[in-house]
This record gives C-alpha cells, sequence and structure tokens, in this order.
C-alpha cells in the first residue's frame, strides 16, 4: 500500500508506525465496510438493523458519490446481483461495474464534469417511485463531487465559495452548512426528490463525531441549519462570499427561498440512514496491530480537530511525559488519534496539506525519539500527491529552513526533500486522519 515504504522505514519504529498506517487504511476499505454491514438471505436483504423484503420492490437501484462510493457500489452489486435494476455513482476514480452506471469527478473542487455527472445521477433518483428502493451510497469527497448549483448559481460560484472556505480553516461541519444551502441536492434535498420510494443511505463517516448531516453535506438526512446560518459562516471567519452566492442567501434568509428539509419533514418517512464505517474502525485496527508487536496502544481520540501545527505540539508532549514518567501509558507505546485537523492559508499556497503540517511541526516541537506520522486515509494531503508524513525530531536538518517551511503553508516540499512523506496514492476510501505516535522503550 505505501509505495515507497523502503525507504521510510529507518528502524523498528517506523516499522510499526507504517503497519498501524496500513492496517488503519485496510479496515476502512468500503468493500469490506459494505460486506460487514449489508446482508441478503434469499429475498431478504439487511443492512445494518433494517430488512427489507425484495419482493415488495420492482425496482433496487444504486446511486450517490464520493471517493469510496466505487467500493461500496462493488460490494452492493456482488450481494444483490441480478435484483439490482442499475443506478450512478460519481466517483475520483474510474471503476469497473456490473450495472451501475458511473462517472468520473473531480475533487476538492467541484467541476463541469461534476455537475453533468449530478444530473445523471440525480434523473435516475427522478425516476424512482413507490415501488423503488434506492441504496444511496455516501462517503467523503461527495460534497464536492455531487454538484448541483441552486437557482441561478454557476459553477464558478461554487468553486471560489469552496476554495474560500477551504483556505480560510473552516471546520467541515461549516463549510457544509454553506453547501446545503446552496445545492439542490444536499441537506436533505435528495429524499426530497426520491419521495415516495424507500431510501437506505448506505454512509462512510469523513467527519468528526460522525454527524450524519455532515457527510457529505447530507442529501438523505435532514438539515437544521439555515440560509442564516449559513451566511454567519463568512462573517464568522472574516471571508467574503461571491455576490451571487452572498444574494442567493441572502434570499433565502428573507424566506423567498425555500428552505433544506428539517427533521419534522414527511420526505423522510421513508428514509433511513446507516452508518458503515468511520474513523474509529480505523484506529481500532492500527491498535491491534500495535498490541501483536509487543507495544501497548492507546487511542486518545477520534476527534481530533483545530489548526494542524497547533493540535500536533499536545499529543507530541503526551509522548513526552510516557517516556519521563510511564504516563498515561507505559513505553513501548503507541498513542493513536483520528480526526480532521485544518490549515488556514497565510502565504501563496505551497505544497502539503493538514498531515504533514501535523508531522513537521511535531517534529520540531518534540523533545524525544518517538516517530510521529500522520496520513488522509484517502491517500490525498491537500494540495499533494503525499497521504501525510512520518518523520522523528532528529531527521529535521535545518530547523530554520524547516521552520520557514511551516509558516509559508510549504510542510509538504520540505519533507519531500528529506525523504519524509508517505507516498500510497488514492486508496479508494475515506474516513479522515490517522496519527499515530511510536515511542520506543526508554531502556533500549
Amino acid at each position: 500500500m505505501i509505495c515507497n515504504r523502503a525507504a521510510l522505514a529507518a528502524s523498528d519504529a517506523h516499522e510499526i508506525a507504517l503497519d498501524c498506517i496500513e492496517a488503519a487504511v485496510d479496515a476502512a476499505a468500503p468493500a469490506a465496510a459494505t460486506k460487514s454491514a449489508v446482508g441478503r438471505d434469499s429475498q431478504t436483504l439487511t443492512i445494518g438493523g433494517t430488512t427489507y423484503d425484495l419482493d415488495e420492490y420492482s425496482e433496487v437501484v444504486v446511486v450517490g458519490g464520493g471517493k469510496a462510493a466505487g467500493g461500496v457500489t462493488r460490494a452492493l452489486e456482488s450481494i444483490l446481483g441480478d435484483t439490482l435494476s442499475g443506478g450512478h455513482v460519481v466517483v475520483t476514480q474510474a471503476i469497473d461495474t456490473e450495472t451501475v452506471r458511473s462517472s468520473v469527478g473531480d475533487h476538492p473542487l467541484p467541476s463541469d464534469r461534476n455537475v453533468a455527472a449530478t444530473t445523471k445521477m440525480l434523473k435516475k433518483v427522478g425516476e424512482a417511485d413507490e415501488d423503488t428502493l434506492v441504496l444511496f451510497v455516501l462517503t467523503g469527497g461527495a460534497s464536492a463531487l455531487l454538484s448541483a448549483p441552486a437557482g441561478d448559481l454557476t459553477l464558478d460560484d461554487l468553486q471560489t465559495t469552496t476554495d474560500r472556505l477551504l483556505s480560510g480553516g473552516v471546520p467541515i461541519a461549516e463549510i457544509n452548512a454553506v453547501r446545503k444551502h446552496l445545492s439542490d441536492l444536499k441537506g436533505g434535498q435528495i429524499a426530497r426528490l426520491a419521495a415516495p420510494a424507500t431510501v437506505d443511505g448506505v454512509l462512510i463517516s469523513d467527519v468528526v463525531g460522525n454527524d450524519l448531516s455532515t457527510i457529505g453535506s447530507g442529501p438523505s438526512v435532514p438539515d437544521e441549519t439555515t440560509y442564516g446560518d449559513a451566511l454567519d459562516v463568512f462573517e464568522r471567519y472574516d471571508l467574503t462570499p461571491p455576490p451571487a452566492v452572498h444574494d442567493h442567501l441572502e434570499a433565502g434568509q428573507d424566506g423567498r427561498l425555500s428552505e433544506t428539509p428539517f427533521p419534522d419533514d414527511s420526505v423522510f418517512d421513508r428514509v433511513t440512514n446507516h452508518l458503515i464505517g468511520d474513523n474509529a474502525t480505523a484506529l481500532d485496527a492500527a491498535a491491534a496491530v500495535a498490541r501483536e508487536t509487543g507495544y501497548e496502544p492507546l487511542v486518545l481520540t477520534s476527534r481530533l480537530r483545530g489548526e494542524a501545527r497547533e493540535v500536533a505540539k499536545p499529543l507530541v508532549a503526551i509522548a513526552e511525559e510516557a517516556t519521563a514518567t510511564g504516563t498515561p501509558v507505559e513505553p513501548p507505546a503507541v498513542l493513536l488519534a483520528g480526526g480532521e485537523s485544518t490549515v488556514t492559508v497565510t502565504e501563496k499556497r505551497g505544497q502539503g496539506g493538514p498531515n504533514q503540517e501535523f508531522v513537521l511541526s511535531g517534529a520540531l516541537a518534540h523533545d524525544g525519539d518517538a516517530v510521529i506520522a500522520a496520513v488522509d486515509t484517502d491517500g490525498e494531503d491537500g494540495s499533494s500527491d503525499a497521504a501525510g508524513a512520518i518523520a522523528t525530531a532528529n531527521i529535521i536538518d535545518d530547523r530554520k529552513r524547516a521552520r520557514d517551511a511551516l509558516l509559508a503553508n510549504d510542510a509538504g516540499s520540505y519533507l519531500s526533500e528529506i525523504g519524509a512523506t508517505v507516498e500510497t496514492g488514492p486508496t479508494g476510501t475515506n474516513v479522515n486522519d490517522v496519527v499515530v505516535l511510536v515511542i520506543p522503550d526508554p531502556s533500549e
């Protein structure tokens, strides 16, 4: 999985960190997650705790999108076989499917082909009737891939808005509050379009806390945010939306546009959503690998968030405390964390992303010999092709240059130069970031 693993495996501790990363990504693989949550016994389909009598439906279709949607779709095809009528999913990498059509889109910014692909997917949803079972697949990356500009908004309006929110360090839940109100499908609107069909959302989470309404901006989930909330995001982070976006949100706030459907809306009467994989799934697998190697694992959190270069510092401090006092865990040990940290771009955008900034900041701050690793489980960290990075404090050969790179949002360039980036390529899954700190036995 890690293409440059041989070059990165500088010590036993590095090997353990890399093993943990690979186990975490493997555990979050969409096919494995789907087959653990979805089963079929004759004509009874079970998803989570919900059962469906397939004889009651004239059609069963799969629609949706996201970075892991291809793997989920292939698994559903293998389970449903000839019962599956068709469908359409939007993905980032071409997939080989038998019944469901797929279109390749772009991420992290919406594009013309995203809009075209989403239009085809929505057409399929709109054809559903009360005798249709719609399996709506949603995974990380869907907010960009499933693009349907609302009203008179243009693709350029969506691209500019998304870029400003991402560059402004805005947390994903608040970004999605905006996205929901600039779209014809997000914020529960796929449920509105599909009604009166039966809809089952099959979701893999890439958001901290697994709020279903935030995953992919919640197309099949009730929305409790409003146009006013979306406007407040720009004010809170001192960002300026494009004029057309401001006018659209203001029109909604003034009641001139319909709100996204709230929890009590009847469009959700025949909608059920199931979470089949998340960051905790990945961390549990990494912990199991650490334990097998004789290291004591400690999962600190699956809700890591905040500015990447800042959240790294308390985590390396915990590693130092463990080395010095055996608290909160006795070395040799592995500290694990997951979630989604952010980067506020203060200079011209360089190379890298939050995981690379985390590792470089952690290595600069660390007073010890822990191995610090962090990756995005989708294999693409921020604006680079690297999944993340792995480093120790002593690998930093020029601290001033390293600090300058961090301040310039160019951690990726420096880490690449010293051979510390982790290369996986697209993994086909996405359950946010995984952080691994391997603390060697001080006596060795």
